[in-house]
């Protein structure tokens, strides 16, 4: 009901007319805010099932370096778990389960992971292949397909504008961990690994990357559940188990391989003539099992070994061998002598 004169009133009606009129042109900011909505839902969604990502290819360059702090909340939470080391302690068997699989998982990315699902430098059965996926998606950094797709794109664009973990092109801190929490990364480009997104388990495996590592960890924890029962004089418990035999050596891990994104094109010497800042590392060498002669991986990718000399010192390729010597892996790509002592820099 309009109360006043009929001119007071008919500035009412106008005034409720363009009241109504803004309230009809806010549709544009509930849908900008649906949106946000749903982009939320689909980042969180990503935590379970990779496929709610969407695709690789984004035209918008601004999604290169836009964070998705939806998407990387169990990574932030993976960092902080092991703040917990404070109330849960340590003891000797828990420290040693850390290191045992910080060793163990370094080599399923660095043999599995990176030797073979990004480079195929030996050949296995299509058994040995899942069992390789499941123990490289166990150290927690996503699955076999999104690793090696990026890993090859990385090696056809290295250091240019395109490589989307250059320290040339975009610094340290981007190269190490800022590109893994970029929107446009989550994805995976499976027209860069046709020959392995053929496998419908791998495809599973990629699509769902989380079961692996949460069944690790809670088998870490029913580990020291059942030690302090056992064997109560090792003073060890579930959740000192768990922080340590997994959260710890998961994020030491993570680290280790991301600095051979980073430092590898930053620190050491360059044997070979390259048209990127690949280098040789010795000490990155050491603690990444080999993946530190990063110079000489890039000149000639293709080779199972990455010290190319007997001195440079590649765990990963002598624990190949092994499997070879039993049978599960076999044709390691060798690298040859006229190849490995050819383009040497002054």
């Amino acid at each position: 009901m309009l109360i006043g004169t009929p001119s007071e009133q008919t500035e009412k009606r106008a005034g409720g007319g363009a009241a109504r009129e803004g309230f009809a042109a806010k549709p544009g900011v509930a849908a900008h805010r649906q949106s946000h909505i749903v982009w939320v839902l689909r980042s969180i969604g990503g935590w379970f099932d990779n496929k709610v990502v969407g695709p690789a290819a984004n035209p918008d360059a601004a999604e290169d370096f836009r964070v998705d702090w939806y998407r990387i909340l169990p990574f932030m939470a993976m960092h902080l778990a092991c703040v917990a080391v404070i109330w849960v302690g340590w003891s000797p068997i828990a420290v040693g389960a850390a290191f045992a699989m910080y060793v163990i998982r370094m080599f399923f990315v660095t043999g599995f992971y990176h030797r073979y699902f990004s480079h195929r430098t030996f050949k296995t059965s299509r058994v040995g292949q899942f069992l390789f996926a499941v123990a490289g998606n166990s150290a927690v950094q996503r699955g076999p397909l999104w690793w090696a797709a990026h890993h090859r794109h990385h090696h056809r664009v290295s250091d240019q504008e395109d490589d989307r973990h250059s320290a040339l092109q975009h610094g340290f801190f981007w190269s190490h961990v800022g590109w893994i929490t970029s929107k446009k990364n989550f994805a995976t480009n499976l027209d860069a690994v046709k020959d392995l997104a053929k496998f419908p388990e791998l495809r599973f495996l990629n699509r769902f990357d989380n079961v692996v590592p949460v069944l690790l960890g809670v088998s870490m924890f029913l580990l020291g559940v059942a030690l302090e029962g056992w064997a109560p004089s090792w003073e060890t418990s579930g959740f000192q188990m768990l922080i340590w035999g997994f959260f710890i050596s998961t994020v030491a891990v993570a680290h280790a391989t991301f600095s051979i994104n980073s430092l590898t094109h930053m620190v050491g010497s360059k044997r070979y003539k390259s048209t990127d800042e690949s280098r040789n590392n010795f000490l990155l060498a050491l603690l990444t099992l080999g993946e530190g002669w990063h110079n000489n991986h890039h000149y000639y990718p293709g080779a199972a070994r990455q010290g190319f000399y007997w001195w440079e010192i590649d765990i990963t390729y002598y624990m190949l061998r092994v499997l070879s010597a039993v049978g599960l892996i076999w044709d390691l790509n060798a690298v040859p002598p006229h190849v490995r002592d050819a383009n040497h820099l002054a």
